[in-house]
């Protein structure tokens, strides 16, 4: 399965001559404003569009090469997106191997890039085939979507210097959002005793949100699994749960709950919500932006761990 979704991918970037031609002839990215002549930042995923939109303001145009609910880890591009990256002025991508596909995508690109999550202390995963290899959900922890911000202000003010006074007051209010629900989320966990201080999931996804709340961190899966838990997973992740007196447990939006249902029959601990990680909701869902996405998120775990949602 990799070997042939390389060999698509090495194709498809082989068409980027081609491609490039008809660029040429349309005056922008498929389905742009042809009068719209901003400069065009492409993100890999809808969270980091939206994080860009916030710095970029009104100054620059910014998409997303995934869309809303797409599975990032696999994503396989199309021509269309090569087309799209061919024309952008700037393309940022998140790194930490989270990207499989990015490096082939952007290799015969004359298109500048930037990794966000530069400067991000990584934590590395500890278990199954991605042992060793940086936890690539750095945006799960508001403190270090405040240096996704900053990568992005810099990366910004060098397309457009005439308004880099805009992306730096935009990136310092944007800052203070993130830090509030930092904040907000460690203020209001404080309290829990220390073997409560866990935040049991589908997904090991929340690596550095729990870090940085001072939670302990279990999961069943250390990366989105193709298949069910394993029972040796499901009975670990009980036993700790019984053994902590843990209150509630959760499950990402993107994989079955059901594994962890399991955990809240065989335990006292309640299931205590969804969450949210990978991608964004469509405008009328639940987490249209990341600031919805992340304050959901705390907002599902508070209540869950402090018995608020009783």
């Amino acid at each position: 399965m990799k070997s042939r979704r390389r060999s698509r991918l090495v194709r498809l970037v082989a068409a980027v001559g081609a491609i490039g031609v008809l660029a040429g002839c349309s005056g922008g990215p498929a389905g742009a404003d042809p009068n719209d002549d901003r400069p065009v930042v492409l993100t890999t995923f809808t969270v980091l569009a939206d994080i860009a939109e916030n710095v970029a303001g009104e100054n620059l145009r910014v998409e997303s090469i995934t869309k809303v609910g797409a599975e990032i880890h696999g994503y396989e591009p199309t021509p269309g997106d090569i087309r799209t990256a061919s024309q952008a002025d700037l393309i940022l991508d998140n790194g930490m191997n989270l990207e499989a596909w990015f490096g082939q995508f952007v290799a015969d690109l004359d298109v500048p890039h930037v990794v966000v999550s530069e400067g991000v202390e990584p934590i590395d995963i500890t278990e199954d085939a991605y042992a060793g290899l940086p936890n690539p959900h750095a945006w799960m922890s508001p403190l270090n979507v405040q240096i996704y911000v900053d990568n992005m202000v810099a990366a910004f003010s060098e397309l457009d210097p005439a308004n880099a006074d805009d992306y730096a007051a935009n990136g310092d209010e944007y800052r203070a959002e993130l830090q509030g629900v930092h904040d907000d989320l460690v203020s209001e966990l404080g309290a829990l005793p220390a073997n409560e201080r866990a935040l049991v999931t589908c997904e090991g996804a929340f690596s550095y949100l729990a870090r940085d709340a001072g939670l302990t961190e279990r999961y069943l899966w250390a990366v989105n699994a193709e298949q069910q838990a394993t029972p040796q997973q499901i009975t670990g992740t009980i036993e700790f749960v019984r053994d902590n007196n843990i209150r509630a447990v959760f499950c990402e939006s993107t994989v079955s709950d059901a594994p962890m249902q399991q955990v809240v029959e065989a335990t006292d601990a309640v299931f205590g919500g969804t969450l949210y990680v990978d991608s964004l909701s469509a405008a009328d869902g639940p987490v249209p932006t990341y600031l919805e996405l992340i304050r959901h998120d705390s907002a599902v775990i508070i209540d869950a761990l402090t018995g608020g949602a009783e």
